[in-house]
């Protein structure tokens, strides 16, 4: 097909690229311990670990993973925020020859339940705060491994020890649990270095990541990500990056967690690949300590979405920091507001590059060139190797400048649905394109935009929310008749979910619906609007019109 966006690429970027440098993400791992070792890989609240540092217990850690009996192609869920622990979990893991299932620790039982029984995890590495939650479930799934990590564990002497005192017994974060045969992440480590891993054979075609999403339609689904898939958008990213970002120079801010594949790609990988000083911050909902870090290193890099951004720029402290050193943000996750943007770059000097993907394609497809060729309000050109096309209902190719949906084809798309290839031909066809559910067009120089979305699916702060998954814990109240879920815009988080409700039993209100959401959902799927209505819009054969009640409540 044309690619009538390559006459625009900046100098240097190939229009296709070679991934075969490293049979596997692990090799490409162990190239940075090896290349980088001294560097700085990785810090968290003032702990730093060099990349020399992470190879070792990353070995260690794997060793202790196969001590357990764990064999290759066994899942294993990584359910932690920024910490130390995720990459030396992440990579040990793959070094072990397990699939990671990386998941939200924010999930409720129920929602953590799901993806586990999915996914056949037999092991889960989870942060302490969560494990609870845990417990209420894990009788009903297959794992018999658990190691719990603490947030101060690997901060070292005095300050862990303080940190985890204040985190459990003065700010009461983490809520008593009782799960039995428990290991501590450092345990673990320390027993895990008595043992030699003996590395996974791996090839590109291998499985190596489930990472979970509700895709285009439906509850959510375990992409199936394979080397080839991440080790080429890596390789993508990489020449995009070389534009402005330098080899051992950079310091890298990473708010977002490592646990969505936006950070998990741009944040963990991409930025390793060239020897990043990558920040983790544990909790970006905590804005001071975003500025904190900006005070205290020379952040030339950041990854974020749109409410990040839009929080930060209106904090004082935010506007009075030195940029002097900030090269870009790079956007996802969500589309960032113009109005954002244009502040952003008043304030800091610097662009937010705006960027698109899916978890499906690795996630990025496209992006907005590190420079000053990057266009306001679209979402760039396709990768090296990416094509893009705007197709109508009938998947039939559009001409430029037509609206209809978005379909990528690139090295970086799935393998696909994990047990579900029914789900996977909707949305992959026999040529390999991807329909994305995203309604777009190609501008006249290849750029694309993004108009609106075809599916019903819900963005709240950059995470996905799908309406039949709300609505199947709304009814299963027993004074719910019927119930749909729609978004509804507003300006904090891009969408909020509403449910229009016919109630079953009169005396039902809406704080103790929105009470019972919350005992069974993630805050960010939690309705935030309740109606109660006598009868819900329908078509002829009793399918609920959402499309109805979005333009009597848009």
């Amino acid at each position: 097909m044309d690619r009538p966006w390559l006459k625009n690429y900046p100098a240097g970027i190939p229009a296709n690229i070679d991934n075969t440098k490293y049979s596997s993400v692990v090799e490409f791992a162990e190239d940075c311990f090896k290349k980088y070792a001294k560097l700085t890989a990785f810090e968290c609240m003032g702990k730093k670990m060099t990349y020399g540092e992470l190879g070792k217990k990353v070995d260690a850690f794997a060793g202790y993973l196969q001590s357990r009996g764990l064999k290759p192609g066994d899942r294993i869920g990584i359910m932690m925020p920024n910490l130390l622990q995720y990459p030396i979990a992440l990579f040990a893991s793959l070094k072990a020859g397990l699939i990671a299932v990386n998941t939200n620790p924010l999930y409720t039982a129920r929602e953590m339940k799901h993806q586990f029984n999915d996914s056949g995890v037999k092991a889960v590495i989870i942060c302490e705060n969560f494990a609870h939650n845990l417990e209420k479930i894990i009788g009903d799934t297959d794992i018999d491994i658990v190691i719990t990590a603490s947030i101060g564990e690997l901060l070292g002497g005095v300050k862990g020890m303080m940190t985890n005192f204040v985190v459990r017994s003065v700010k009461k974060m983490v809520p008593k649990f009782n799960i039995p045969n428990c290991v501590k992440f450092k345990d673990a480590l320390s027993q895990g270095a008595k043992f030699t891993v003996t590395p996974a054979a791996g090839g590109h075609s291998d499985v190596i990541v489930h990472q979970y999403t509700g895709g285009t339609t439906g509850v959510s689904k375990g992409a199936m990500l394979t080397n080839s898939n991440l080790l080429s958008n890596l390789e993508q990213l990489s020449h995009w990056m070389k534009i402005s970002l330098k080899d051992r120079e950079e310091v890298a801010l990473s708010p977002l967690p490592m646990y969505h594949i936006f950070a998990f790609s741009v944040n963990c990988l991409a930025m390793m690949s060239i020897g990043a000083h990558t920040v983790l911050i544990t909790n970006a909902r905590d804005l001071k300590s975003v500025i904190k870090e900006f005070k205290t290193h020379k952040i030339t890099f950041m990854s974020g979405v749109n409410t990040l951004f839009n929080a930060l720029l209106n904090q004082p402290d935010f506007k009075a920091l030195d940029f002097s050193h900030f090269k870009f943000a790079i956007g996802g996750g969500m589309a960032v507001q113009d109005a954002v943007s244009e502040k952003w770059k008043a304030i800091t000097g610097n662009q937010i590059v705006q960027g698109y993907g899916l978890t499906e394609t690795s996630p990025v497809a496209t992006a907005n060139p590190f420079n000053d060729q990057c266009q306001l309000g679209t979402i760039g050109m396709p990768l090296s190797s990416t094509d893009l096309r705007i197709v109508d209902e009938n998947g039939k190719a559009l001409p430029q400048g037509e609206v209809g949906e978005i379909q990528i084809k690139g090295p970086q798309v799935m393998k696909g649905y994990y047990n579900r290839p029914d789900e996977t031909a909707k949305c992959i066809n026999s040529e390999g394109w991807f329909s994305s559910g995203d309604i777009g067009m190609m501008l006249e120089d290849g750029f694309f935009k993004i108009v609106d979305r075809k599916k019903d699916m819900i963005l709240v702060s950059g995470f996905n929310v799908y309406p039949n998954e709300i609505e199947e814990v709304v009814v299963t109240h027993n004074k719910v008749l019927e119930v749909a879920a729609i978004g509804v815009p507003d300006p904090k988080s891009t969408e909020v979910v509403k449910i229009c409700v016919v109630k079953k039993d009169p005396s039902l209100t809406k704080e103790e619906l929105i009470a019972f959401c919350k005992e069974n959902m993630t805050g960010y799927k939690v309705p935030k609007h309740v109606d109660f209505l006598d009868e819900l819009p329908k078509t002829n054969v009793g399918k609920i019109l959402r499309r109805a009640l979005r333009e009597t409540n848009g």
